[in-house]
């Protein structure tokens, strides 16, 4: 049920949840398929592959865009409930196997390109490494984006010269046209991150009372980023990194995956799972902790069109796998390795002091100022409501903070918290002390997870 995209997808999987719908469904080989009647001549094609080396898929001849769509839902939950009407199978059948054969041969290739086995020879000098034409033709490429990236940041420079020359009072009037304008010139400079960061600039005029003092702060640390980059040689490397990963110039992950000495193991907590909306793309952010080292760590995945991303990795479970974290100051963003077996029930975190999460998150910030938010799980919290003139509970988001329990501190809730996370989150708690994972910003803490009787319950 963790794995739907939604809860339209859920409700619509639990109906399918039945054998009645279902013919041929057979499990074997790492996988669940199925034949689902429709409203058509022709059943849907439902076929998922658990694991397939690189986490479960989804393959389903229906229109849908989600994935998983309510098809494959329905079929693993009627597989998960043991029904006799799954059957044990040697063999997929064709339809099945077709596509699962090409996946798995995929997910090998690209084991074999992290580890430098088969596919990186061939492709290289004959011992696994790269021949000298394939590495002078990439350092022409890198050349030419970097040189790309720093004429488009120059470009920016100037606008935002002109912005301020112009008076910010004029951003209000002038629409989001502009804005958008100026990000598709960043994203022709190969630098999606600038662009990103300019759309949510289009936002700022429309956020509300003083939107001219948010507008300003963010321009200027556009501004800072701008020349970080332009002065990247004058940097130390950490920060350098974390420059150019806010950039958009981020190191491929299969390539950070080969280096032995990045890897980490450790038994990995899915805290939380996300999914925003950026432009045309589903980016879905998930969250872990490591239970021997301590760290966390960020997973990103992106879907085009409306598609989910096919990641998903159920909140509350731990997974035994590899990660490797990308470069920067203060690194927090990896990427997913193998996995040395399936996800398990999970544990609940210690957590720490809200001090100790403050002092954390301020650390961060001096290492990478352009930080959104600094993941922190917090023990002993009471989630407290804004109170009305008489005392009592206020029916309203603005005002919540977490109070710690043994200490004379609390913090305030970010705003755009849902009136559905504070009241779950409130009804859990029931006045008394729970362990909130969520992520700092500027704005207040942002709560996503938290736990009731050792099971993890997402806001």
């Amino acid at each position: 049920m963790a794995l739907a995209p939604d809860d339209a997808s859920r409700r619509a999987g639990s109906k399918l949840s039945a054998p009645g719908p279902w013919s041929e469904a057979g499990t074997g080989i790492g996988a669940v398929w199925g034949l689902c009647k429709g409203s058509g001549k022709k059943p849907y094609q439902t076929v998922v592959d658990l694991d397939g080396g690189q986490g479960p898929g989804y393959k389903c001849s229906c229109p849908s865009r989600k994935f998983p769509c309510k098809h494959a839902v329905g079929l693993l939950l009627l597989w998960a409930g043991g029904d006799a009407a799954v059957a044990e199978e040697d063999k997929a059948p064709e339809w099945a196997d077709g596509w699962l054969s090409g996946r798995r041969e995929r997910a090998t290739r690209a084991t074999s390109r992290a580890s430098g086995g088969a596919g990186a020879e061939e492709a290289g000098g004959g011992d696994g490494a790269p021949s000298e034409q394939q590495r002078a033709a990439a350092r022409q490429r890198a050349e030419r984006r970097h040189a790309r990236i720093a004429a488009g940041a120059e470009e920016l420079e100037q606008r935002l010269a002109d912005l301020l020359r112009g008076g910010l009072a004029g951003a209000g009037q002038a629409g989001y046209a502009t804005w958008d304008e100026m990000a598709a010139r960043m994203v022709d400079a190969q630098a999606p991150g600038l662009a990103s960061r300019i759309r949510e600039l289009g936002a700022i005029p429309a956020s509300g009372e003083g939107w001219p003092g948010r507008l300003l702060a963010e321009c200027a640390l556009l501004h800072l980023l701008d020349q970080g980059f332009l002065r990247l040689d004058t940097l130390p490397e950490p920060l350098a990194a974390t420059v150019r990963g806010r950039v958009g110039l981020t190191v491929d992950a299969a390539e950070l995956l080969a280096d032995e000495k990045a890897r980490v193991r450790d038994e990995w907590l899915v805290l939380a799972q996300r999914d925003s909306e950026e432009g045309r793309l589903t980016a879905r952010r998930i969250w872990l902790y490591g239970r021997a080292s301590g760290r966390h760590a960020l997973l990103l995945s992106f879907g085009a069109a409306g598609r989910a991303p096919e990641l998903a990795l159920p909140v509350g479970t731990s997974l035994d796998a590899d990660l490797a974290f990308y470069p920067g100051a203060r690194p927090l963003r990896a990427a997913l390795g193998e996995r040395h077996g399936p996800p398990a029930p999970g544990f609940v975190p210690e957590g720490g002091a809200v001090p100790d999460a403050l002092a954390a998150y301020a650390s961060g910030l001096a290492a990478d100022p352009w930080l959104d938010g600094w993941p922190a799980v917090l023990r002993d919290v009471v989630p407290v409501p804004p109170a009305g003139a008489d005392g009592s509970p206020v029916s309203r988001t603005a005002g919540w903070t977490l109070a710690a329990a043994d200490e004379d501190v609390a913090l305030p809730l970010a705003p755009g918290t849902s009136d559905t996370a504070l009241w779950k989150l409130a009804a859990i708690s029931g006045g008394g002390p729970v362990t909130v994972f969520g992520e700092h910003g500027h704005r207040g803490f942002a709560p996503h997870t938290t736990w009731s009787d050792g099971r993890a319950v997402p806001l």
